[in-house]
């Protein structure tokens, strides 16, 4: 004997938009299922004549919770944003803010003096300075005018 099931269209609909919106993005989007979200900070990089400059958010991180490494062309941000604990009792009704560790790998745009490479951190920015290389940084060859 068939079994009955109960068909709930408007459940089935979420489902799909919510794996084809995953599927999409490559993670899930929506606040209310963040268990498991896997976090990174998002960063500008940016160049100047001289360096690159990386900068990262990371609001709440100590900056003791943070390693910067450079290999080859690639930087490497890791960290750990740890949960706050508190002895009283607390009934959420809505948590957003994530916590845990992440790395984030970026490409630089020119090959950098990683040994001269210099980190600060201010108002939860990761601000990160990295000098150039000789041969990265361009010549200007001067145009002489022949008469």
């Amino acid at each position: 004997m068939a079994e009955l099931t109960i068909w709930r269209p408007l459940q089935e609909l979420r489902r799909e938009i919510d794996r084809i919106w995953d599927e999409f993005f490559g993670r899930v989007r929506f606040p209310e299922r963040w268990e498991g979200f896997e976090w990174a900070p998002a960063v500008d990089v940016s160049e100047t004549e001289d360096s690159v400059v990386v900068r990262a958010d990371v609001p709440g991180l100590d900056p003791e919770d943070l390693e910067v490494n450079i290999s080859g062309n690639l930087l490497t941000i890791r960290g750990e944003k740890k949960q706050e604990k508190e002895e009283k009792k607390e009934n959420f009704y809505r948590v957003e803010r994530v916590y845990g560790s992440f790395v984030r790998t970026v490409e630089l745009p020119a090959e950098v003096e990683g040994d001269k490479a210099e980190a600060t951190y201010k108002n939860g920015v990761l601000k990160i300075v990295l000098p150039k290389k000789a041969e990265a940084r361009g010549k200007t060859i001067k145009i002489r005018v022949e008469k």
